[in-house]
């Protein structure tokens, strides 16, 4: 069952579909070398993270396109998703202000999304409430992002009490720091990193690049239908832990 991507009702009703999905838990090493928890168990599954800003409008096409086909096609099972909304953002130096490249209502939206991801840390929940306000962004609506809890039938108490205790700007410093751990650093958003290797801007491959990345046995049929007119060399980008540089930290 995948998002319908024309109108918001039908995408409401799918956002549930991946709200009721339970999953079990296990830790990955992100891009910046440290531990956390990701939705899938298997370790031959592929870990992918996307570094995004919650307003950047190629982001929000990204999360609403390319990561619903994931679910449609049965990739979402051979993966880990992780996703960072930090992207382009920085810290004034002068008041320790957190600077978002497209305003205020996004230093706000990617608080709320990296608050619900944090309180429904499997992949399948919170993906269902950030679809939905990434589908407003697309629109112009992302004002209205509070509706996603009442068309999802969600609580959003906890939500909001993440964001408005300072939780969430805790966690928006540590996507921060991650942001500035990868090496080389990004250029750009969306910043997909499959397996600790940047694919560059070759968004279009993504799939391919899961599919070429996967050990396992069986790989998921989808992945037989898929070319992998990737190089490796010359699209996508090693990344290694090292230690940080601060240029996109702060300013």
């Amino acid at each position: 069952m995948a998002f319908c991507k024309l109108a918001f009702w039908p995408v409401v009703m799918a956002c549930l579909f991946f709200l009721f999905t339970f999953s079990s838990h296990a830790s990955v090493t992100n891009d910046a070398g440290v531990k956390v928890s990701t939705s899938n168990n298997s370790s031959q599954n592929v870990n992918i993270s996307i570094y995004y800003e919650t307003l950047c409008l190629h982001c929000a096409k990204f999360i609403v396109n390319k990561l619903d086909d994931l679910f449609e096609n049965g990739l979402i099972s051979i993966i880990n998703l992780r996703l960072v909304p930090w992207g382009d953002s920085y810290i004034n130096k002068s008041n320790n202000n957190i600077i978002c490249k497209n305003g205020q209502d996004e230093c706000q939206l990617n608080t709320i999304e990296a608050c619900a991801i944090h309180v429904w840390p499997d992949v399948n929940k919170h993906y269902g409430l950030i679809y939905c306000i990434e589908f407003l962004a697309i629109e112009g609506r992302q004002k209205k992002w509070e509706s996603c809890f009442d068309s999802l039938g969600l609580p959003e108490k906890h939500i909001l009490d993440c964001y408005n205790s300072g939780k969430g700007r805790t966690l928006e410093l540590a996507y921060a720091n991650e942001t500035a751990h990868l090496s080389p650093p990004h250029a750009y958003t969306p910043w997909v990193v499959v397996n600790h290797q940047s694919i560059g801007n070759d968004l279009e491959n993504f799939a391919a690049y899961i599919c070429k990345a996967y050990k396992g046995n069986p790989a998921p049929k989808s992945c037989k239908s898929l070319t992998p007119d990737i190089n490796s060399t010359s699209n996508a980008k090693n990344l290694t832990s090292s230690t940080p540089t601060k240029k996109r930290l702060s300013r």
